[in-house]
C-alpha cells in the first residue's frame, strides 16, 4: 500500500530511488551520505539526524545529498556549496524549485545541473513524484555558471 504521505507535506524526507543512485555512484564514487537515516543510508558513511550533517565537516570526501525537502533546504544547498568550496565534491538530489532565493544564490554557482527528463518514483512508490527533479554537481573550488544538462529519471 502506498503511504499518502510520501505525496503531501506530511514529510520532508523523499527516499532517493537505488537504481537511480547507482547511475550516479558508478560515476562519483560517493564516500558519504551527508543526511540519511540507517535504513536509508546510501553509502556505509553517513550522517543521520542525530549527527546533524549541517554541523560536520564534509570536505575533502565525495558526498551524495538528498536533503529534507521542507524550509530547512536552502541551509543544506547553502552548506553543499560551502564544503565544496573547502574541498568536497557534493551530488545533490534536488526538487527544481528554479524560482527560490536557495537556487538563485547556490544552484547558479554549482558545476552542473543536471534537470532529470520525466518524475523520480522516490521510495519505492508506484506513482512518480508530483515535481520536477534535478541533480545538482557542487565540485571543489568551482563557482561560476553551472553547466546544464538533461538525464534520465530511470
Amino acid at each position: 500500500m502506498l503511504n499518502r504521505g510520501l505525496f503531501s507535506s506530511a514529510s520532508s524526507e523523499w527516499e532517493t530511488p537505488q537504481k537511480f543512485f547507482e547511475t550516479l555512484d558508478v560515476e562519483f564514487g560517493f564516500t558519504l551520505d551527508v543526511c540519511a537515516r540507517p535504513e536509508n543510508a546510501k553509502c556505509p558513511r553517513y550522517f543521520s539526524p542525530e549527527e546533524d550533517g549541517l554541523r560536520q565537516e564534509w570536505a575533502p570526501e565525495v558526498c551524495w545529498m538528498n536533503p529534507p525537502y521542507g524550509r530547512e533546504i536552502g541551509k543544506w544547498i547553502q552548506k553543499a556549496y560551502e564544503e565544496a568550496q573547502k574541498g568536497a565534491t557534493v551530488v545533490c538530489l534536488l526538487p527544481s524549485r528554479t524560482d527560490t532565493a536557495w537556487w538563485h544564490e547556490y544552484v547558479m554557482r554549482a558545476a552542473e545541473v543536471r534537470f532529470i527528463r520525466g518524475r523520480l518514483r522516490f521510495g519505492g512508490a508506484e506513482n512518480g513524484a508530483p515535481f520536477p527533479s534535478c541533480v545538482v554537481v557542487f565540485r571543489p573550488g568551482y563557482s561560476g555558471l553551472p553547466v546544464v544538462k538533461s538525464m534520465a529519471a530511470r
